[in-house]
């Protein structure tokens, strides 16, 4: 059992989406492992800045080319379209989270290229969103 402090610090933590920032920004040093470490997290967090005061596409490991090839790769016969499980299953490979459940053709289990890739960059800017929208 949780400890009151313990219960506290766990509370601050989802407040302010410390874990997702970390995880967020420890990603994005081990794909790029850039020379200089400090400046770049530097970086990636006055990105995350701007994201946040401007609407704008906060830094993210992932890109719409990222997207574009794994819905290749689901679709290998270029039909247009995947499955539901399929599209569940890239996003959750992708580290979405909180996944539409009932996005566009999910009624036919077709999801077209366009809503893979729409739901795609959705879903990926609210995985970089590591802030509280004011």
């Amino acid at each position: 059992m949780a400890t009151p402090g313990e219960n506290d610090a766990d509370d601050y933590l989802k407040k302010h989406k410390v874990v997702e920032l970390l995880d967020n920004l420890s990603g994005l040093l081990f794909f790029h492992r850039p020379e200089n470490p400090r400046e770049f997290l530097i970086e990636q967090l006055e990105q995350l800045k701007i994201s946040q005061q401007g609407g704008v596409k906060g830094p993210n490991l992932f890109s719409r080319t990222n997207l574009d090839a794994v819905f290749g790769m689901l679709d290998p016969a270029n039909k247009k379209y995947i499955t539901f499980d399929q599209y569940k299953h890239a996003l959750t490979t992708l580290g979405v989270k909180d996944i539409n459940e009932c996005p566009d053709g999910v009624n036919e289990d077709r999801i077209s290229y366009e809503t893979f890739i729409m739901e795609g960059n959705q879903a990926l800017q609210r995985c970089s969103e590591t802030y509280k929208r004011p």
